[in-house]
């Protein structure tokens, strides 16, 4: 028996000993971003060569696995993890999102590459962070957040009036706006038709490398937008809602109606008036003092401002009359699956915002399907990407100049509560701003937007790809605007009438591409050649009706109207033909090398110059990979040099810009303006006696129109330390643009007709663009990441046609724009006020000058101010621009700080012309609250011009008194959230659970020159608010 006992401890006590050591162990793999499951990661145990990859519900088991094992899970995208085992039988694993992963896939146009492979200057944003900063316009999410994009907007309800420039300014004309591409499929309308909750992904191909694929439109650069797609494993819901509050920032201080009274006394008194004599309804008790120097006692106004005593004189703030809090509502649904043979993903959105400003309103309805699928044995693939939007805005009439200017006096109704207030007397015609929102309270436009593409790819042979892509836009658009009879004080209009406009645009892209790659040993290709077909349609009609029985919306149509109806309409197309290819080769991960060549034809230029040819070639060297930096430089993650060159192309110019263009004119023109449209000139253009043709040219023809055409070179460093902890890129550029297209002003010189399309303007723009990132995550969970950019343009104009040069700026002569930024400001220095008797006697001569006027600079020395003491005074871009993101983790708590901002740059201050003068603009209007600080001989450090009635210093006269700093810094976005703990969500099913809670311009910081409202938005633009937000986001 005791021998049986020992035999049985020796051949199984080894088992159980195993069996101790070694268990069994299942986990999941989820996504820090959703929650969701993440099917096909990979998961070793460490040291080992046992793996597994995770199911469609991200679920992975080993049969046996040692108590202190340690296994590593990876997936592309996500940050790599560690994970001790400890004993444990079931693991929950959640791997955080890796926007700068070198293995990367990013889309660069027609194709996909590794980020580690790209050797053009393309920037990938980090959509996580753009979507925390709720934007109806998702483009203008992306301010100060990538290096060489420079963005200005307002704060519209639409985020329509975003404007975008990459690498500065490369149009005379102000079309600099880039190419988008979405789904692979470009175009050129309005990003605030696309539901922000739809993108995935977000490239912006900066240099002409990686945007000359797309040839004759990519010449201002090229963002290239994903959408979501489907992903394997549990049908996947998302819900995503948020509300915000907004109000003014900053508001214009203006007059009220005893400050008006003050001012307007003041300067009829500095000019030795009667101040009593004024047609404005005021009256002023005022005496001398001891000292024989004005003193105002009393100011009056009657009680009513007219005769029939229905506008009861008031002290209205017209600001606060047009304001309101903004609240904007957002909510979003998704629902999404896929498996290993196909995805989809649906999805509907809501978003509603009532702006700042009273009647001012966005709406957009969307609605998306995403698919797709794969047959035979996965050689063929294929999907569809389909986008319908509605979307309605309701953009204000130009209230806020009103505002300002329109007497604090004046009622905003009559006393009997319906008619309207308005100007009396010698009061000047600013229209009731609250009327002028009233009135135009119907008159919001309809967009209906149908996007999207359908695709096939098939597997001709191993590594050899056909595909085929088909892309639509249509776009229709509807306005019906009401005009309505009314009187405000002097103010009347008789004729109620209704203007409808519509337009219809269609395009559509077909795309065609083989690809073939090759493998052999060390060395890597990749090419493939293409053909793209453009056409794109434009049909507008515009009536108008006047004279309508019945005031109302619902009968204001044109068959109901009894007066004078008009009509017009257009049509236009253009269609582009291109053929393109690209090759990508690598060595061993270390030497790259990519060209791309394309060659497009246009219906926009004449048969000599229909077709251009735009190259482009790149370099990389991957130092990081090379054996003496793998052996000695342990912390270097990543270096790679890069270099690029090539030519892209631009065609934004009419449809028919190269014809000369009649009208025919046989009405005689408009008897409302006693104007005659008729010529001297017969169909032929002989040009003499007074043929009755009735043809009029309204353009003049040029044959040798041709492309525009930019040549940009580009030198780059990409860096990684630390395991990619520390990472950035440096790029210098230069880019120089040729040949491009300008309709100048109009040119007497040439006559009748002198519209007219030409080339010949050249520009360069040269850069230096910095960007740097640091992220960690400390043994306590706490997980920190601080990136930041930073980028200068230098803008110069380099030709320009003789004929136009003297167009844009100078004095008519030798002092032009060449050799200086687009928008250069030319004006006179101002020199400050005079303040001393000894001062206007030692100064050259000035017609007006006196105490507490503006001094000119005599820059020509003659002792005479005159226009040849102009000079160039500013210019409006800025020396450097730079944003700053900070994000912070801890457990289940989040914030996020982002700040942007422009340093070194001129701006014209608009509104100064109301703000610090009474005589300059508009005598008689409401002005600034700053004209209560004006130059005195009591006040002598005012540098605020002296009131006077008359401006006989002519300082209307643009100078550097009304150029400022316009330097700022910004806190754009601050955002906390906080997601709900896992073991409560599992409770519930639910995946994710967050709050958050943010605020948007909560922070200016700005020059202490300048002294209007905003110098981001220095004229009168839709007010820039400060946007509080409270959301969730749901994932099941």
């Amino acid at each position: 028996m005791k021998s049986k006992i020992i035999y049985f401890l020796f051949f199984f006590f080894p088992v159980l000993l195993m069996s101790a050591q070694e268990g069994g162990i299942k986990g999941t793999v989820l996504s820090s971003d959703d929650g969701m499951p993440l099917p096909g990661a990979t998961v070793i145990i460490s040291g080992t060569t046992t793996s597994t990859v995770t199911d469609f519900d991200g679920k992975f088991s080993f049969s046996a696995i040692k108590p202190d094992a340690t296994i590593v899970v990876s997936f592309i995208g996500f940050a790599q993890q560690s994970i001790a085992v400890k004993g444990q039988q079931t693991l929950n694993i959640t791997l955080k999102v890796n926007s700068n992963q070198l293995d990367e896939v990013v889309v660069t146009g027609y194709s996909k590459q590794k980020k580690t492979d790209i050797t053009g200057a393309v920037t990938v944003v980090n959509i996580g962070e753009l979507n925390k900063q709720v934007e109806p316009n998702p483009i203008k999410a992306l301010q100060g957040r990538v290096a060489g994009v420079q963005i200005s907007t307002d704060g519209s309800p639409s985020g329509g009036n975003t404007n975008i420039l990459i690498r500065g300014n490369s149009n005379i004309g102000g079309n600099s706006a880039p190419l988008f591409v979405i789904d692979g499929v470009p175009t050129k309308s309005g990003m605030h038709e696309l539901n922000p909750n739809d993108i995935a992904t977000i490239q912006v191909l900066k240099d002409a490398a990686s945007a000359s694929i797309y040839g004759s439109r990519a010449s201002n650069g090229v963002i290239i937008i994903t959408t979501k797609q489907g992903k394997g494993g549990k049908m996947k819901i998302e819900f995503n809602s948020f509300s915000t509050a907004s109000s003014y920032a900053n508001r214009l201080d203006v007059l009220n109606a005893k400050e008006y009274g003050e001012v307007l006394w003041k300067a009829n008194i500095n000019d030795g008036l009667d101040p009593n004599n004024n047609n404005l309804s005021y009256k002023f008790d005022w005496s001398l003092n001891s000292n024989n120097k004005p003193v105002l006692n009393y100011i009056s106004v009657p009680e009513f401002l007219d005769s029939a005593q229905t506008l009861k004189s008031a002290d209205t703030d017209w600001y606060k009359e047009i304001s309101q809090t903004g609240i904007a509502k957002s909510y979003d649904l998704a629902v999404s699956n896929g498996s290993e043979k196909g995805n989809y993903l649906f999805s509907l959105g809501y978003y509603n915002n009532d702006g700042i400003v009273k009647n001012s309103n966005f709406e957009r309805i969307s609605a998306r399907l995403n698919s797709s699928y794969k047959f035979f044995n996965d050689k063929l693939t294929i999907g569809e990407n389909l986008s319908i939007n509605k979307t309605g805005e309701l953009q204000i009439p130009g209230v806020l100049d009103s505002a300002l200017k329109a007497s604090p006096i004046i009622p905003v109704r009559t006393v009997d509560g319906i008619g309207w207030g308005g100007p009396v007397g010698g009061m000047n015609d600013r229209q009731n701003p609250v009327r002028l929102l009233d009135a135009n309270k119907y008159n919001s436009y309809d967009y209906h937007r149908l996007f999207g593409n359908v695709f096939a790819s098939l597997e001709i042979a191993k590594n050899l790809n056909l595909k085929t892509n088909y892309g639509l836009e249509y776009n229709d658009f509807y306005k019906r605007s009401l005009q309505f009879s009314y009187v405000s004080g002097y103010l009347k209009n008789d004729k109620s009438a209704v203007n409808i406009d519509n337009s219809r645009n269609t395009k559509f892209t077909w795309t065609n591409t083989l690809n073939y790659k090759l493998n052999i040993q060390k060395h890597n290709f990749e090419a493939f050649i293409g053909s793209e077909m453009f056409k794109e349609e434009n049909k507008n009609t515009s009536l108008r009706a006047e004279d309508f029985v019945i005031e109302t919306p619902d009968f204001m149509y044109p068959d109901a109207a009894s007066g004078k109806k008009t009509n017009f309409g257009t049509a236009t197309a253009y269609s582009l033909l291109s053929y393109f290819g690209n090759i990508n080769y690598d060595y061993d991960g270390k030497y790259l090398f990519s060209a791309t060549l394309r060659h497009d034809g246009s219906s926009r230029f004449g048969k000599n110059n229909q077709f251009g040819t735009f190259p482009a070639m790149s370099a990389g060297w991957r130092i990081s990979n090379e054996k003496f930096i793998l052996d000695n430089f342990s912390k270097i993650s990543d270096l790679k040099l890069r270099f690029s060159w090539g030519k892209t192309g631009n065609q934004e110019i009419g449809n028919s810009d190269t014809y000369s263009l009649y009208v025919s004119d046989y009405a005689g023109g408009d008897p409302t303006w006693n104007t005659s449209y008729g010529t001297a000139y017969d169909l032929f253009g002989q040009g003499s006696g007074t043929l009755p043709s009735g043809y009029r040219i309204i353009q003049i023809g040029n044959d040798n129109l041709k492309w525009e055409t930019t040549t940009q070179t580009n030198i780059g460093l990409d860096f990684g330390f630390f395991n990619h902890k520390l990472f950035g890129s440096l790029d210098y550029y230069v880019k120089e643009t040729e040949d491009i297209l300008i309709r100048p002003p109009y040119l007497a010189a040439i006559g009748e007709g002198g519209g007219r399309t030409v080339n010949g303007a050249n520009m360069e723009n040269k850069g230096l663009e910095f960007s740097m990132g640091y992220r960690n995550t400390t043994p306590g969970g706490f997980t920190y990441e601080v990136n930041g950019n930073i980028f200068s343009n230098k803008n110069k104009i380099t030709s320009l046609p003789e004929v136009v040069k003297n167009s844009y700026g100078g004095n008519g002569g030798d002092d032009n724009i060449l050799g200086r930024s687009i928008g250069s400001m030319y004006g006179y220095v101002a020199d400050g006020l005079f303040t001393t008797k000894e001062q206007l006697l030692n100064s050259a001569e000035q017609t007006g000058k006196d105490l507490g006027r503006i001094r000119y600079r005599d820059l020509d020395g003659n002792g005479i101010i005159t226009d040849a003491d102009r000079t160039w005074i500013g210019v409006p871009h800025p020396d450097f621009s730079f944003g700053f993101n900070v994000n912070l983790e801890y457990k289940d708590f989040d914030l996020t700080m982002f700040w942007q901002g422009v340093a070194k740059v001129d701006v014209i201050n608009q509104v100064k012309y109301q703000t610090d003068f009474w005589s300059v603009d508009d005598i008689g209007s409401n002005k600034g609250s700053r004209l209560l600080n004006a130059w005195s001989t009591d006040n002598s450090t005012s540098t605020i011009p002296a009131l006077t009635t008359i401006d006989k210093n002519a300082e209307s006269r643009f100078s550097t008194y009304f150029i400022e700093n316009g330097s700022y810094v910004k806190l754009r976005n601050i955002q906390l959230g906080y997601s709900l703990p896992k073991t409560v969500l599992d409770r519930f099913s639910i995946n994710k659970l967050r709050f958050y809670l943010g605020v948007q311009n909560l922070i200016t910081i700005k020059s202490s020159s300048f002294t209007g409202v905003d110098p981001e938005n220095a004229a009168f633009g839709y007010p820039l608010p400060v946007t509080s937000t409270l959301g969730l986001n749901l994932t099941f």
